[in-house]
């Protein structure tokens, strides 16, 4: 009886800690969501019968380009997702079923990368970018994202779960090795794409340090760095309309999630490390 109590009261405190990690996380997006939909003088002050407006989405979208900057974000995640794609797929395909010499030395720079923050390169790369003539475009943003360690070391772990033996059937069909990889493994790999893609466009979605020193202009600026100009102190301190135009910027990620929750679940399931 002890011993059974003692699990129930391990699993119930697990329970409980679980329950208050989850409200402390999404306590700052609940307080948005009231704030962003009711006027400012109820936006500290909780009060249920309060009246519910949408004026704060109005008012921010009207002060600020934001549909420049979506347009802007929207682009800089389409770009380098294609990019990320390319690259990662030919590299590890390189990795996973060719030998070649230094090819063990090669991974391991790879995996290098990995322990290098992006912060730690900004000053180099802001260089190389002045140098190409791409300061404050698109481009110069995603640009140092594009060869990513992480989608290179994800797909090859995937490509070296497939069968060699289905290399051998291809081949004997007349397939060349670019034929290959798009009709045998590209097909097999989709759940690790899947995942792949949700962490690259979720993070370029809300990457702000590199663009913001990178860009200059309204029509290079990403949400997360039109935000932070929007909120400044200088341009006075609202919370309902801050937080109305915070809901603007992470809506799209909220929605995707809210849709497509167990598609994302299962691509991570099938996407793990073996």
């Amino acid at each position: 009886m002890s011993r059974q109590f003692s699990r129930d009261l391990g699993r119930g405190l697990e329970v409980a800690a679980a329950w208050l990690l989850a409200l402390l996380w999404i306590s700052p997006l609940l307080y948005a969501f009231w704030s962003a939909f009711h006027p400012a003088e109820y936006a500290t002050h909780f009060e249920l019968g309060a009246p519910l407006t949408l004026e704060n989405f109005e008012t921010a979208w009207s002060q600020a380009p934001f549909a420049r900057y979506f347009l802007n974000t929207v682009l800089l995640v389409t770009l380098v997702l294609i990019a990320q794609f390319v690259l990662c797929t030919l590299a590890a395909f390189a990795f996973a079923r060719f030998e070649f010499w230094g090819r063990n030395f090669a991974f391991a720079l790879v995996l290098v990368q990995l322990m290098i923050m992006p912060e730690v390169l900004i000053v180099e790369n802001y260089t190389t970018m002045s140098h190409l003539g791409l300061v404050d475009t698109i481009l110069s943003i995603g640009l140092p994202y594009m060869a990513s360690a992480f989608g290179i070391f994800l797909l090859r772990q995937t490509f070296k779960t497939i069968p060699k033996e289905l290399d051998d059937a291809a081949r004997v069909e007349g397939c060349s090795m670019m034929q290959i990889l798009l009709k045998v493994y590209v097909p097999l790999a989709r759940p690790t794409y899947l995942a792949y893609g949700l962490v690259s466009v979720s993070y370029h979605w809300n990457n702000f340090l590199w663009p913001l020193i990178i860009t200059n202009s309204v029509t290079t600026r990403p949400l997360t760095v039109g935000l932070a100009i929007f909120g400044a102190p200088e341009s006075g301190v609202d919370w309902s309309i801050i937080t109305a135009a915070t809901l603007l910027a992470v809506a799209p990620l909220l929605v995707a999630f809210l849709l497509f929750q167990r598609q994302f679940v299962q691509s991570f399931m099938h996407a793990g490390i073996k």
